[in-house]
């Protein structure tokens, strides 16, 4: 691990012991058999149906890959990115950061594509993946009845608008470095005297992969495909998290499945600051969520934002691990190699 991983992992892990420290120092009189107990009640139906839906959503990810790929690769199949898509979540869910590059480069390798070309891909699937979310979190919040009841509406279309913002600013430079990326790249490189000469470089070479990631959006019709399979996505992952939340059976948990994506919108800030193989943050900001914005008691909780991490992060590891092990891949060794690629990447393009 070099010394970027091991600052940030050193980082994440501080944030992540503060973060404890503050939640269960409010929480003294913690009943740890209550907790158990409720975890130990939930309905594995609904556990199982929510988990069902997880992998239904992979399955929707590969699909939308697919639909990136068109311009390339007309031939590749959706079924066959699958693998390659679950393996990759499993490595980030095994590996915490360093195991994004995973599933990019899998594909890249299958595909027989540059790394840089799949990376663009990525790059470009996050903006549908935050805009897709957006777009549900805002209905929601503007327009459906059952948001209206919480004592933090105000901060429910907050958050909305907050999202907003965000999809507005990365519309708008999606569009800019899709019409002058190269003239940007090149300014960034000669003209952002204040950055060091290799930072400069690396940020003009994510702008000229993000290009050709847009790229790969070829007409109208792939891309109110890609709109349309993001957002089916999100509303199928916001299905599971009202599966799990419903297992418990309790009034409290009873969420509506409106009020669901300010639950959903708590995991994903949370997600930010995540350790390999244990999370951390995603679990702590549902918790907070469920405890001082739907009022459920901190055992429920903890028990319940514990449970929804489980089935919407970890529950892939499973099969992930068959299908590398199938496939006679490790995920270290990808990790590694997916790295070294990054950094090839970035030795190989001369400066403009």
């Amino acid at each position: 691990m070099d010394k970027k991983r091991v600052a940030i992992t050193a980082i994440a892990l501080a944030l992540l012991a503060a973060l404890v420290y503050s939640q269960f120092r409010m929480w003294k009189n913690f009943d740890w058999n209550l907790f158990l107990t409720q975890t130990d009640h939930v309905s594995k139906f609904h556990i199982l149906h929510g988990i069902a839906l997880i992998y239904i959503a992979y399955v929707l990810r590969a699909v939308r890959w697919k639909i990136f790929l068109r311009p390339v690769r007309p031939e590749a199949s959706s079924i066959g990115l699958v693998a390659p898509t679950i393996i990759g979540f499993t490595g980030l869910a095994l590996l915490g950061r360093p195991g994004e590059l995973i599933r990019p480069y899998l594909i890249a390798k299958r595909e027989n594509l540059s790394f840089s070309s799949q990376l663009g891909a990525w790059a470009v699937e996050r903006i549908f993946d935050i805009g897709a979310f957006t777009f549900l979190l805002v209905l929601a919040a503007f327009f459906a009845r059952a948001p209206r009841r919480l004592a933090y509406y105000g901060s429910f279309r907050e958050v909305g608008l907050i999202f907003t913002g965000v999809v507005v600013v990365l519309t708008l430079g999606a569009i800019a470095v899709h019409r002058s990326g190269e003239a940007l790249a090149g300014w960034v490189e000669n003209r952002w005297t204040a950055l060091s000469m290799h930072l400069r470089h690396r940020i003009a070479l994510r702008i000229r992969e993000f290009r050709s990631g847009l790229n790969t959006i070829h007409s109208v019709t792939s891309l109110l495909e890609l709109i349309g399979v993001s957002v089916l996505m999100w509303a199928v992952i916001a299905v599971a998290y009202k599966e799990v939340t419903h297992a418990y059976a309790v009034p409290r948990l009873e969420i509506p499945q409106t009020q669901i994506f300010l639950l959903m919108a708590s995991s994903m800030v949370g997600s930010l600051i995540q350790l390999p193989g244990v999370g951390g943050g995603s679990q702590l900001a549902t918790i907070s969520m469920l405890v001082y914005v739907f009022e459920v008691p901190p055992e429920l909780a903890t028990s319940c934002g514990i449970m929804l991490w489980l089935v919407t992060f970890v529950a892939v590891i499973p099969l992930g691990l068959l299908l590398a092990h199938r496939e006679r891949l490790s995920l270290l060794k990808l990790s590694e190699e997916s790295h070294h690629a990054e950094q090839s990447a970035e030795a190989d393009t001369p400066a403009a």
